[in-house]
């Protein structure tokens, strides 16, 4: 399994109009590609200046699912999270193969 990690920075003013949009828009596009079988996420426990930080996660089966997606979607789906809040956010991507989990 495949843990694609997106970690959000959200100004304070636009965090609630992100986190809906993301649960109502985003997560569901990025389901829908196909090549991802989970998505979550959880508010990173830390204090910032000015706003909240996020781990935006997703789950692929396997590595050419998530290379499948960065050649055909991520273009696309970044260009819309950067169209709709553009500067009230920063992001940074993080890919991880999960060894265990206690879950399976």
């Amino acid at each position: 399994m495949i843990l694609y990690n997106v970690t959000v920075s959200i100004d304070h003013t636009a965090e609630e109009a992100w986190l809906e949009w993301m649960k109502a828009v985003h997560i569901p596009d990025m389901i829908a590609t196909g090549y991802f079988v989970q998505a979550r996420i959880a508010r990173i426990l830390a204090e910032e200046e000015g706003g909240k930080s996020y781990s935006v996660q997703y789950f692929a089966k396997s590595m050419t699912d998530f290379e499948a997606y960065e050649r055909t979607e991520a273009a696309r789906l970044r260009r819309d999270h950067q169209d709709k809040f553009g500067a009230q956010t920063a992001a940074f991507r993080t890919l991880l193969h999960i060894v265990h989990d206690s879950n399976e």
